[in-house]
């Protein structure tokens, strides 16, 4: 059964941990599917670890839309959220209500996500009154990296808890918790009565999201694994040592073999 809003939401009463992963693509989000995730985001993360860049910042609406329409339509049951990219949280309520219509018309997604706390907390409000379901992110918030110069672990509970009830009350469905201390992350999931969803913020959350290609360990290699990350996979390894054997029997004449011509 198709997940929505309402249904994630209702998984904090139920006890029930959230399981969302980031996909890309048709392949990648029909296997996260099939595998039984709740939730699958379309993260600006694809700037990172699909184009090769240095932020999420460069990553554009067309592009996220690209992404998001091919991902979308592989999932039968995960709710499926979408990033809205810079700078779209932050210009505003009618910039970001268009930029979520056309998220949702030109794709089969279910949500989208916005960065932001209680200075984009009417944004928010809009997007959920104009019928578009919005997943919250508060502490670390990647967008704003250039206004913070790093990436670094959240430990102010004044400003988290004024983000956090403010978003909470413009009307997400639930939150992303990014690199909070564990505490402070039990507390603010205490506090909400809508879900929270942690990455790099401890176990004490609703449930927990991780970038796709860290799980799998499914990268251009030389980049060092965050603390916060368990790799479930080697990936790089397997592709990398089946690419050689591919080559040394092609150079060889062993491959194609007579059961691989017609």
């Amino acid at each position: 059964m198709k997940l929505t809003p309402p249904k994630i939401r209702s998984y904090k009463q139920d006890g029930r941990k959230i399981v969302m992963l980031t996909a890309y693509d048709y392949p990648g989000a029909k296997l996260l599917d099939e595998a039984g995730t709740d939730i699958i985001l379309v993260g600006d993360s694809l700037g990172n670890v699909v184009q090769g860049k240095a932020t999420t910042l460069p990553v554009t609406l067309d592009e996220i839309i690209y992404h998001a329409e091919m991902t979308a339509r592989a999932v039968t049951n995960a709710l499926v959220a979408v990033d809205l990219p810079f700078p779209y949280c932050q210009l505003g309520p009618d910039e970001a209500v268009r930029a979520g219509a056309r998220i949702l018309k030109e794709t089969l997604a279910d949500a989208v996500k916005f960065e932001g706390g209680e200075n984009r907390s009417a944004t928010i409000a809009a997007l959920t009154a104009a019928g578009i379901p919005v997943l919250g992110h508060c502490g670390l918030r990647p967008q704003d990296i250039r206004q913070n110069g790093s990436y670094q672990v959240q430990r102010q509970r004044e400003s988290l808890f004024k983000d956090i009830e403010a978003v909470e009350k413009a009307g997400v469905f639930a939150i992303v918790l990014e690199c909070l201390e564990s505490e402070l992350a039990r507390e603010a999931t205490q506090v909400l009565s809508v879900p929270t969803i942690g990455i790099g913020s401890g176990p004490h959350t609703d449930g927990q999201v991780l970038v796709f290609h860290d799980v799998l360990g499914y990268s251009a290699g030389g980049t060092k694994i965050p603390r916060h990350v368990k790799q479930y996979a080697d990936l790089r390894t397997v592709i990398t040592e089946a690419v050689k054997q591919y080559a040394d029997e092609v150079r060889g004449g062993i491959f194609p073999a007579k059961e691989n011509s017609f």
